[in-house]
């Protein structure tokens, strides 16, 4: 079934060495993290584009390029499967588990952050994932259903961005 599956393979890095490398790229990541986030601001009243454009549009696709660039490289070595396990599995992480947690956050902290999203932004992720759904349920691709997701984001990008 898995052509060129080999579970023989001697790891390239020890235990400790691995988790020490992924600690020293998580700390990395979350310096590089606050630096973007900490410039949106400034970058939102110097361009006049509005923070909830940055914030929905422009930080999502900057921050998951590196899970984007994946799920391409691995749909191009036909492993469809894996490549809608990369591109779906980030959002759902995202919806089950970063979004709660940060809610969660927010009140032992003191922070004021609820659920309450703006209707515009409900609605979008309600079509979203609706489209989303449509288009991966059959398993089957075709060339006009990725037409159609790239063309769902540029419409809720533009009204994101004249957006007041």
């Amino acid at each position: 079934l898995f052509k060129g599956d080999e579970g023989d393979e001697e790891p390239i890095m020890t235990f400790p060495g691995a988790l020490a490398t992924l600690a020293g790229i998580t700390v990395l990541v979350a310096v590089c993290s606050e630096y973007l986030c900490s410039s949106l601001e400034e970058f939102s009243s110097t361009t006049g584009l509005s923070q909830a454009f940055l914030g929905m549009i422009v930080l999502p696709i900057a921050g998951n390029a590196c899970e984007h660039i994946t799920a391409v490289v691995v749909a191009m070595k036909n492993k469809m499967d894996l490549s809608l396990g990369v591109a779906v599995g980030s959002s759902i992480q995202i919806a089950i588990f970063a979004i709660p947690f940060v809610v969660i956050m927010g009140w032992v902290t003191g922070h004021n952050f609820t659920l309450d999203f703006d209707p515009f932004a409900t609605l979008a992720l309600t079509v979203s994932v609706i489209h989303a759904n449509f288009v991966t349920s059959e398993a089957l691709s075709h060339w006009l259903m990725g037409v159609a997701l790239i063309s769902n984001y540029a419409i809720i990008a533009l009204v994101f961005l004249y957006k007041s």
